[in-house]
This record gives structure tokens, sequence and C-alpha cells, in this order.
């Protein structure tokens, strides 16, 4: 006989309390199933079920195989779905929540570009920089950025590694010179982003072998836009600690100019998070899996 069908046939006869339901269930005999349940005793050369004309029950091994097979047949079932989804495509609506900036350049693009190659795909986006609740909120992924809180029930996938870096315009640092070392930017104005009224947190600068030494510069201006803060900065109103992605443009057209050229830029993971599911499915798999492939290359 075959293993798996025997553990399918087990677990019904357990599930609904008899082998006569189990066998109607099934479109079996009921000494069919009476012949999968005695294979199974033979092969492990242990009783799982006490039978009496009367009633059946579980010996304490037949509890835990029967706990055993409930978790192999659902990986069989997640593996013959896996397989499924080889021979389709992503459809129906796919909800992401995505921070607003990284979320618009870097993550939606590719997105919409899934969406095109896929027509029975729908997007439904939301941008906020709040953090999500994955099951509260409805959605089917979240993008974060920075560390993460273990979560029960949650998955996360590093899908980027954001280079920040230290950067001001050119008439600033000919007026107030540029600094040299971490320690020179607490003689500088700084511009700082905050959320929810608060400033997310210190500039990090990693160090070899110890943690990152932080650093709160003076400032004058708090903004909870990182393109203002960057319009900011070209304008000469101080220093901004922002991702390289969101300055690239400003730096190659000499608006910016990036400064501590000999200290390595902090990175911050971006993930990609879902509800823990026996089987993922194909419409989220691929959106991960495009993402971790596209947005590094964004990043440098």
């Amino acid at each position: 006989m075959d293993r798996l069908t025997s553990m399918a046939v087990f677990v019904k006869a357990v599930d609904l309390g008899s082998f006569a339901a189990a066998a109607a269930a099934l479109d079996l005999s009921g000494p069919m199933v009476g012949k999968h349940v005695r294979f199974l005793e033979e092969r492990l050369g242990v009783r799982l079920i006490n039978r009496t004309t009367r009633r059946q029950s579980l010996t304490d091994f037949g509890r835990a195989y029967y706990e055993r097979c409930r978790m192999v047949l659902a990986e069989a079932d997640a593996a013959d779905a896996l397989a499924a989804d080889q021979l389709s495509e992503p459809r129906g609506k796919l909800r992401v929540i995505m921070p607003v900036h990284f979320g618009r350049r870097c993550i939606a693009p590719i997105l919409l570009e899934l969406a095109r190659q896929y027509p029975a795909l729908e997007l439904d986006l939301s941008f906020s920089d709040n953090i999500a609740d994955l099951a509260g909120d409805g959605c089917d992924l979240a993008i974060r950025t920075g560390n993460l809180e273990d979560q029960a029930g949650v998955m996360a996938r590093r899908i980027a590694r954001q280079r920040m870096v230290v950067c001001a315009s050119p008439s600033y640092l000919e007026m107030h010179g540029s600094p040299r070392l971490i320690e020179d930017l607490g003689g500088h104005q700084a511009i700082l982003y905050r959320r929810s009224g608060r400033v997310v947190q210190p500039w990090l600068f990693p160090r070899n072998g110890e943690p990152a030494a932080e650093v709160m510069p003076v400032s004058r201006l708090r903004l909870d836009d990182l393109d203002a803060i960057a319009d900011a900065a070209a304008a000469g109103m101080g220093l901004a600690w922002l991702p390289y992605w969101l300055v690239r443009e400003r730096i190659q057209t000499g608006a910016l100019v990036v400064l501590l050229p000999d200290q390595p830029g902090f990175l911050y993971d971006a993930y990609a998070l879902w509800l823990q599911t026996p089987h993922l499915p194909l419409k989220v798999r691929l959106a991960v899996d495009a993402l971790a492939a596209t947005l590094p290359k964004l990043m440098t």
C-alpha cells in the first residue's frame, strides 16, 4: 500500500471517530480503511488505535503519530499546490503596504512591471510610514525598513540594503566648511527626519566589530518628508543623512556632495513580510522574488 494514502485514511478515521465514517467520506469500504490502518501498524511495529466492537481510541503513540501525519499531509498538499502554481499565473488582488518614498520610488515600479507581465494580477498599493498590521490591515505583503521585532506567525525576507550617506550643498560647504570626521558633525546644522512628531533615531555609522556610532546633530529643521529634506539640503540649509538612492540624481548633478567619504555608510535593511501559511500564494511569492532580484540594483 501507499504509505501517504494510508496516513490520509488514518487521519480521516481519527478525525471522524470511526472507520465507517472515514469509509463513507473517502468512498472506501470499511474493511479497506482497516487494512490501511493495519498496514501502518505493521510497518511501524506498534498499535495506533485500540479497537473494540463498540468504540475505538488512540494509543499514546497513535496520538503522537496522528499529529505528525497531519503535518506530513499538509506539507504534501502544499507541495502539490506549488507544482500547480508552476502551471498557472498569479491572479487576484495583491495588497501591499509600504513606506511612502521607498515605496513610490523603488517598490511600486517593480510591482507595476509585475502587473504588466500578468494581466490577471490586481494591485492594491498603500503608501504609509506607519507600521502596518498584516492581519488587521488585511494585506498580503508589508515592506518595512530597519530592525524588525520578532512576531509570531509572520515571515520576513530581506529584499534590499539601503546605504545611508551624509550630504550637503556646495553653498553650505563653502560657508561652513566640510566635516572630515564623525566628531565634526556636532559643529554643523542638520536637517532631521521625524515621524509622528518625533525624530526617528540618531544618525548611525558602522564600526568594525562594535555597535554603530550614534550621532544626534544640532538641528532647527525637522521634516517628515525625505524628498523635502533633500530639497532643503540642496538649498544650503544644512547637512542631511539620507538613503543614497534618494539623492543619487542630486549628487550626479552637483546639487549635493557626499561627505565623510572614508566613513562606510550605514546599511538599512528592507524586508518583505507576510503571514505564515502552509502554502505561500503564487502572487505573493512572485512579488517577493521580483523585489529581491531588482531592488539591490537600485540601491547602488
